[in-house]
């Protein structure tokens, strides 16, 4: 039992608020893409992709597992980021730290989930039983390669103080 739930209800839990981690994580980005704030999904965005972080150190386990350096970096990101946002308010260089951090979050987000696609899914899974052949590390290497790319154009284009409805945090 954790939190009162059985480990499978809670495990769908995680896993539900881990993709509306993910699918916020990407229309923020897309805001940042196209210099728009989305105060509503930047929220929604921070607080689940925490939760999905603090959620994982519920899960019984006996030692420090790779899921946990993983999500205390992530919260390590989320915190810098929710800083830079509703407390320096993106002024100076608070904003591409804030980019930086939310896109490197969300990347961490969507890495355990193609992790987790190789694990679960038998097709992938077949593919690459011990998540080292060629078929995992190509797929990693892509969405690493994409993020890369995606946090830079981010970074360099959303300004949204520099727009008409700036970005408001209350």
């Amino acid at each position: 039992m954790i939190l009162g739930m059985s480990i499978s209800s809670f495990t769908l839990l995680h896993v539900a608020i881990s993709l509306v981690a993910i699918a916020t994580g990407f229309v923020v980005l897309w805001g940042m893409l196209t210099a728009r704030p989305l105060p509503g999904w930047t929220m929604c965005f921070l607080v689940t992709t925490i939760l999905t972080s603090v959620a994982g150190y519920f899960f019984p386990v006996d030692r420090i597992l790779p899921s946990h350096i993983v999500g205390a970096i992530s919260l390590v990101l989320l915190a810098i980021a929710v800083v830079a946002l509703y407390t320096f308010r993106l002024a100076g260089s608070w904003r591409w730290i804030y980019v930086a951090t939310a896109v490197a979050a969300l990347y961490l987000n969507t890495f355990v989930l193609v992790f987790q696609a190789f694990l679960k899914i038998p097709s992938l899974k077949a593919m690459a039983p011990t998540a080292a052949e060629p078929p995992f590390v190509a797929a990693q290497a892509f969405v690493l390669i994409a993020f890369i790319v995606l946090g830079v154009l981010a970074a360099r284009r959303f300004h949204p103080d520099t727009r008409v409805g700036a970005l408001r945090v209350a």
